[in-house]
């Protein structure tokens, strides 16, 4: 940091000019369509708008995507150095994500993407989009909806600060030194944490085996089989996914791990949530307390009998449900679930007193692979916030009075 106060002090000691998009840019322009049945495996590269939101970073060398060119109308270039904003997206924070190209091959911008030319450190031009600051002129004005628009005006509206290029590089060189370290360190805490789960589910999977013991056993264990059928309420919700809202009194299950919000409820229970059909299929969602609404291709699953502790269930559930449902299902274009499948699945009921152990020892034990709160996930939480913090701060300048 000394080196770059050093700097400051001799660029720009009487502050930084703050100036808009409009200002800095040598050019805007929008890309041209490139369909998804023109991407080939060779040929020009080019880059679609989700590529954006979904591949590249701060900066890229190589496109993933390449296409024919002659297959394309209105041919819409990138270079070295651009910056490529995705002006569509499906939700309000993320719109108007941009990343800097840096690699020397002449390129294609796909549609929804905004191509802008400058003379500035295109690493640094990325950094200072993506700060808070930046993030929230980008969202200023715009609503939650199916999808989400940013115009070249409000791109051009877009205000950061500009200091000469030699403080830029001393920022871009410090950033990338701290992207560096934090992405090593999250690489590191994401592969611990993988091994935790893996760990979790090998200690679930072995306390929840009771196919290996022989009759005897069982009967020593207490351990008796029931179906499903015959120890829970199983059925439907009646809502569709269009019924949801962003906010809402109450929780909506829809058909994967999506929980949306609605004003009314269908059901007070405790229950079990799992898809009914599609790629969610043999996956336990959500385990519910209380009232909430439900989709009507997910199911829920009430326990009804006393012998059984709907904690225990669900963890059974998530350890064996998968496997039961790949061999029993009904493959079609979508793989789906039918309710006598579910009815006839086997349950082991033991007694409460090893149930509640069990539980005890799970809930103790996945607390600390999930739970966003405690353990690993926390941290990795922290290293993003505390990266986003150093990063808002060190792009943060007193503006010149001229």
């Amino acid at each position: 940091m000394s080196d770059l106060i050093k700097i400051m002090e001799k660029y720009c000691p009487q502050g930084v000019r703050y100036r808009s998009l409009g200002d800095i840019s040598t050019g805007m322009y929008r890309g041209s369509g490139i369909k998804r049945n023109q991407i080939t495996e060779t040929g020009i590269p080019c880059v679609r708008y989700g590529e954006i939101y979904t591949t590249y970073g701060i900066w890229f060398e190589k496109c993933i995507s390449h296409t024919d060119e002659s297959m394309i109308d209105s041919k819409k270039y990138f270079e070295h150095g651009d910056i490529l904003f995705a002006i569509t997206g499906e939700n309000v924070e993320d719109i108007a994500r941009c990343t800097a190209y840096l690699g020397q091959e002449r390129c294609l911008a796909g549609g929804d993407i905004l191509v802008m030319k400058h003379t500035q450190n295109p690493k640094y031009l990325s950094y200072a989009l993506s700060t808070t600051d930046a993030k929230s002129q980008k969202t200023r004005g715009k609503v939650k909806s199916k999808v989400v628009h940013a115009s070249i005006s409000s791109i051009e509206s877009i205000v950061i600060p500009l200091p000469p290029l030699e403080v830029q590089d001393e920022i871009v060189r410090i950033l990338d030194s701290f992207t560096s370290l934090t992405a090593e360190l999250t690489a590191e805490l994401t592969a611990e944490l993988t091994a935790r789960k893996l760990q979790y589910e090998f200690y679930r999977d072995k306390l929840l085996s009771f196919d290996h013991l022989t009759p005897e056993e069982r009967e020593k264990a207490g351990v008796r089989w029931m179906t499903l059928g015959s120890l829970a309420e199983i059925g439907t919700g009646s809502y569709n996914t269009n019924d949801g809202l962003e906010q809402g009194e109450y929780p909506f299950f829809v058909r994967s791990q999506e929980t949306r919000r609605m004003n009314s409820y269908e059901y007070d229970e405790t229950a079990i949530i799992t898809s009914g059909d599609g790629v969610g299929v043999g996956k336990i969602f959500h385990y519910v307390e209380g009232k909430y609404a439900l989709h009507q291709r997910a199911y829920r699953i009430h326990p009804v009998l006393d012998c059984i502790r709907p904690r225990f269930l669900f963890h059974y559930m998530r350890s064996t449900f998968g496997p039961y449902i790949r061999s029993n299902a009904v493959h079609a274009s979508v793989t789906s679930i039918r309710l006598p499948m579910l009815e006839r699945y086997p349950v082991p009921v033991i007694p409460l007193e090893e149930q509640d152990r069990i539980v005890m020892m799970l809930d103790r034990f996945e607390a600390l692979c999930y739970d966003i709160s405690i353990g690993i996930p926390a941290e990795i939480e922290a290293r993003h916030k505390q990266y986003e913090y150093y990063r808002d701060k060190l792009l943060s300048f007193m503006e010149a009075s001229i």
